[in-house]
């Protein structure tokens, strides 16, 4: 009997040792991902000294290699942060600019 109970403890503690690994790793990689979302941002930043004054969600595309949807959400979280400001309501009539 003692010996069942001792496997049992065992595995337990080998289970949540390979969890605590795991989420540890699966934290590192959401890191990753931050860091490289802030340096696209940064990129697109960088856009607006080298384009002029107005940026597009094309021109974000073109820079990054991402998706529209992308592009937008980069684009949505930079003006959420003040960085810009957009100009114009809807499709091709949409651009950005420094603020």
């Amino acid at each position: 009997m003692n010996q069942i109970i001792t496997i049992i403890i065992l595995v337990a503690i080998g289970v949540a040792i390979l969890l605590y690994r795991k989420r540890g790793y699966l934290a590192g990689l959401g890191m990753k991902q931050i860091a490289k979302k802030d340096e696209y941002k940064r990129e697109v930043m960088t856009l607006f000294a080298v384009a002029g004054a107005r940026v597009r969600n094309d021109d974000v595309q073109a820079l990054l290699s991402v998706s529209d949807a992308t592009a937008t959400r980069y684009l949505t979280e930079l003006e959420e942060e003040k960085l810009i400001k957009q100009v114009g309501d809807f499709g091709k009539y949409v651009w950005y600019e420094k603020r």
